[in-house]
């Protein structure tokens, strides 16, 4: 049995890779494969000694042999994973393989699209070792919470994952790069796009990483983020830069990297509630809402067996984000596909009221006050109805009181930030099930890379 797990998840073009290994093989090789179109073969090593090592707890470092490789200089930007290949093995399992590991290449700035790994949200949910945030977690006591380790398998492919299935996608276990990234990741390649990527670590540490590109692109299930990583993010969107959300339960959690970078801590809950929940008083007191425009807490989540759902709502079929798709005002879509659009997390802005006849809903005239942004332009709803399985408590109104409703919007605070409010929708969109999924996607992207200048290029411009 092999195993293995990457020094940095995240490197600059001609950087060295560290595995760090443990095998009870005499020997394994390592084959690298970029994510493109599918899974393509790019480079393997010499035969290594192979060595044992014992696994250690969730918290740990797990200080396995640690291999160096060289690799080329002229990789292009890109998500690679490293199979671990024994002797005997069978073929690459591609993205079940457990004998694997994930890293990026970070890019030069060449492109216009900045693509995000949510690493901190795959490790939370990574129960190698015995355990995450969600069972048998380890408590730290400064920063208090619990604790989950960055240097142990896992982190998007190749460890233990924590969670439900997925009732429409049991092949890939949610909050892995499979089941959402990867299928986003495959059909911006197949339309075209040439995006670079980081991971959330890199954000956190380069306040102006963002600065090269025009618009960053967050899909799926990015849940965990630091402080650094948020504010820099809002930073760059203050500058001029531009941010498209296609996902929900966003920015729910803070988390905070300790341990000189090898792990993470947030606290969910004790006796004077979350301190790492972003919206609450008890917590951040900074509602998710100014970054992402929505927040889980207006929305909710299903996580069990097939759902129902009645699709989005459009509330403005004139906006940009609706050119070609033919859908006129409070017309549906996304009704009729497997897996239903809408979920299995939702986000939402805080609505008063959503017409059952017409679709027709109204933002609350408080919105504001409870950290929707100014200028919020909300584009599209899906009302969850009281069978969804978690609709939170929020502020002045307890669990399962008032409308909780998935909700697309778009705003400019110097920047624009576009928000789908569903975790879902890479599923559908490479599936090809609903061409105005498509479309959408690709008004928002083709708009927020017109922009002619990243910020990084405008602030140098100027006398």
């Amino acid at each position: 049995m092999i195993r293995g797990y990457p020094g940095q998840p995240s490197l600059a073009p001609g950087e060295p890779l560290v595995l760090h290994v443990a095998t009870d093989a005499p020997r394994f090789r390592v084959c690298v494969y970029r994510w493109g179109d599918g899974f393509v073969p790019v480079w393997q090593s010499d035969w290594q000694p192979g060595a044992s090592a014992s696994p250690e707890g969730p918290a740990s470092d797990w200080h396995w042999p640690a291999y160096r490789f060289d690799l080329p200089h002229d990789w292009p930007s890109a998500v690679y994973v490293a199979h671990l290949q024994e002797p005997e093995a069978v073929a690459f399992q591609g993205l079940c393989e457990p004998a694997s590991a994930l890293f990026v290449v970070r890019g030069r700035g060449r492109a216009g699209l900045l693509y995000k790994i949510p690493l901190a949200t795959y490790h939370a949910y990574n129960c190698t070792g015995g355990g995450c945030f969600y069972v048998d977690p380890v408590r730290s006591v400064e920063p208090p919470g619990s604790k989950v380790s960055l240097r142990r398998p896992g982190g998007g492919i190749g460890g233990d994952t924590w969670g439900a299935l997925d009732h429409y996608d049991l092949g890939s276990p949610r909050q892995t790069f499979a089941h959402w990234d990867a299928l986003f990741i495959q059909w911006l390649l197949r339309r075209g796009y040439q995006p670079e990527f980081c991971c959330d670590l890199d954000l956190h540490h380069d306040a102006r990483l963002c600065d090269r590109y025009r618009l960053m692109v967050s899909v799926g299930h990015d849940e965990y983020w630091s402080e650094p990583t948020r504010d820099h993010v809002e930073a760059y969107v203050a500058r001029g830069g531009n941010v498209a959300f296609f996902g929900a339960n966003l920015c729910w959690w803070r988390v905070h990297l300790v341990d000189d970078g090898g792990a993470l801590v947030c606290h969910q809950g004790g006796p004077r509630g979350a301190l790492d929940h972003w919206w609450s008083n008890t917590g951040a007191g900074r509602p998710e809402d100014s970054l992402t425009g929505v927040s889980y807490r207006h929305g909710g989540g299903w996580w069990d067996g097939p759902r129902h759902g009645d699709g989005y709502r459009v509330q403005q079929p004139d906006h940009w984000v609706f050119e070609g798709t033919q859908l006129r005002r409070g017309e549906r879509f996304g009704h009729d596909t497997a897996p239903p659009l809408v979920g299995y997390e939702c986000d939402g802005a805080p609505l008063s009221h959503i017409d059952p006849e017409t679709g027709v809903a109204v933002l609350a005239e408080d919105a504001h006050r409870t950290g929707t942004p100014p200028g919020f332009q909300l584009l599209a709803a899906a009302p969850l109805g009281p069978e969804w399985q978690e609709l939170p408590p929020r502020e002045g109104l307890a669990a399962r009181e008032g409308v909780h409703a998935a909700t697309m919007g778009v705003f400019s605070p110097g920047g624009t930030v576009f928000t789908v409010g569903t975790t879902d929708w890479a599923q559908v969109l490479a599936s090809g099930q609903d061409a105005r999924v498509e479309r959408i996607t690709r008004n928002v992207l083709d708009q927020l890379l017109a922009d002619t200048e990243a910020p990084a290029r405008r602030l140098a411009a100027r006398p």
